[in-house]
């Protein structure tokens, strides 16, 4: 995720500091990695620097003083560009999970009790999620939030048992190489 891009949307909608960006990002983004306000700061600097956002003035609301970002046209106009560019499948795919299995095998460990341990650790994660999207409170982002982060733990769970399966083959492969 673009920390830039999703700071630039959140001006989009009128100027903003850093405190409120990073509580918005925090509400609209409820599955994603909190920022730090340290985060927040730098990238609005490099907006600035860049032309794609600008400071507003100042307003202390009572309490300290804080600067008021606000989105330039040319930080819209990227905003834009960026919004409508379609996210390639990754070239590569990383799995640290596979990795790990791969390891286990090499380093005579056992790789079943670890995928069985993983899959563990995936079906809590699952219910976390599913208790989430179950709540009350829940608005519809953090119920898409949820069901998309629980689309992914499904694949990896039928990824892990497809290599469960496989796992005497996949020891005979690695063993011979």
């Amino acid at each position: 995720m673009s920390t830039r891009h999703i700071l630039l949307g959140l001006l989009a909608t009128g100027p903003s500091h850093g405190y409120d960006l990073k509580r918005r990002h925090d509400e609209r983004f409820p599955q994603a990695r909190p920022l730090a306000y340290g985060q927040v700061y730098t990238t609005l600097q490099r907006l600035v620097r860049d032309g794609l956002a600008e400071v507003e003035g100042t307003d202390s609301d009572g309490g300290p003083e804080r600067t008021m970002y606000r989105a330039t046209e040319k930080g819209k106009s990227e905003l834009a560009r960026w919004a409508a560019e379609i996210a390639p499948p990754a070239p590569f795919v990383t799995n640290e999970i596979f990795a790990k299995v791969v390891v286990a095998i090499l380093a005579g460990g056992a790789p079943a009790a670890y995928l069985s341990a993983q899959r563990a650790a995936h079906m809590e994660r699952m219910r976390e999620l599913t208790a989430v999207k179950a709540a009350q409170s829940a608005d519809l982002a953090t119920v898409l939030s949820a069901d998309y982060a629980l689309n992914h733990l499904d694949a990896d769970l039928r990824w892990m048992n497809t290599t469960a399966a496989r796992l005497a083959t996949l020891t005979a492969e690695v063993d011979a190489a």
